[in-house]
């Protein structure tokens, strides 16, 4: 059993050799050239995503930083309030 297809040793030359005498070899040829650059295109493809994957990672890291940098400003601002005043001891009456 050949990948899991059934095929025997020997069909597998036939089948090859039934597709040069129907296509020809220059199309064949140019099929693999074709599948083989398909093949970098969608790795060039793939490699590129990753690319703007990490970026658009890194700058959600960067904004959601600033925005708790933010909201600590924020609670820090708004529990360190001043005391009030202090106001003097009433005088007593003559």
């Amino acid at each position: 059993m050949f990948l899991g297809f059934g095929f025997s040793g020997l069909e597998i030359p036939i089948i090859i050799g039934a597709a040069v005498l129907l296509f020809g070899g220059t199309k064949i040829r140019d099929f693999a050239r074709g599948l083989g650059a398909a093949k970098k295109e969608f790795e060039v493809g793939q490699a590129e995503a990753e690319v703007a994957a990490e970026r658009a990672r890194a700058q959600a890291r960067a904004q959601a930083e600033a925005d708790a940098a933010a909201q600590q400003k924020i609670v820090t601002s708004s529990t360190t309030t001043t005391p009030p005043a202090a106001t003097p001891p009433p005088q007593p009456n003559p």
